[in-house]
């Protein structure tokens, strides 16, 4: 038996999420029914993160177990072959040490919300980016971001059916700049709690268009009362982007 690491490419849109679920489509799913049809076993998949329906990722490192006598090139080959149509791609694989773990083994994570700040509608990235119309003043959203990093009780930006057993977290970055129309939020943390990264860019968008003042984000996180948020933005802005291991975690 070989434990290949995957990396991930998928449109979320068509997805009730990564995870395998009852009532709709999964990526969880897409992929290992993809295993099944190249090797006749039914592998579970394992992932660095938990990505909602409509959620995108570039880059969501995942793992299987698998006994087949394909190189880690032909698997992601065949793989690729038997996922098409669906939006969903293996970028790499590699066969890894057996104790390593997609999930328990990652040390951090890091996602982009994408935010088109225009107001013309969008014809190429619906579904790919939020678009608020009104001026969004990224240097305020920045500066109000401030107060969220660090160690916090992170209760206003939880989901109430987050199943994280605490609601302390540790943000290690969270940044704020323009590429032309665009407002792109970067995020990083070793974990995030079930609409952590979304409801932080929603308040964050209510500061660019000066709707809240810059000590209002600060003046959520301290609440910590879900009915303190302003805002939840929307699933289809949001991108998993990388996930980190220590460098000797990856070695067979």
């Amino acid at each position: 038996m070989t434990r290949f690491a995957l990396t991930l490419e998928y449109d979320g849109g068509p997805f009730m999420g990564l995870q395998r679920q009852a009532h709709g489509p999964s990526v969880q799913q897409a992929v290992e029914d993809a295993a099944f049809a190249v090797t006749g076993q039914r592998p579970v998949l394992h992932s660095a993160g938990r990505t909602d329906t409509g959620v995108h990722a570039r880059a969501m490192r995942s793992h299987l177990d698998l006994d087949t006598p394909l190189t880690p090139f032909r698997l992601m080959e065949a793989l690729n072959a038997h996922l098409r149509p669906a939006p969903v791609a293996v970028l790499a694989c590699e066969a890894v040490a057996e104790d390593w773990h997609a999930r328990f083994s990652c040390i951090g994570r890091r996602y982009l919300y994408r935010i088109v700040n225009r107001r013309p509608p969008l014809a190429l990235e619906a579904g790919r980016a939020w678009q608020v119309p009104q001026p969004l003043d990224e240097n305020a959203m920045h500066r109000a971001a401030q107060a969220l990093v660090g160690q916090h009780d992170f209760t206003t930006f939880r989901s109430a059916h987050c199943q994280a057993a605490s609601p302390v977290k540790t943000l290690d970055s969270l940044q704020v700049e323009r590429l032309d129309e665009e407002v792109l939020v970067h995020a990083a943390a070793r974990s995030f709690l079930h609409h952590q990264v979304r409801s932080m860019v929603g308040c964050l968008a209510l500061v660019g268009m000066g709707r809240w003042a810059e000590g209002q984000v600060a003046a959520a996180l301290a609440a910590r009362d879900r009915q303190a948020l302003g805002l939840n933005a929307p699933p289809h802005g949001l991108y998993f982007i990388q996930a980190l291991y220590p460098p000797q975690e990856l070695s067979r």
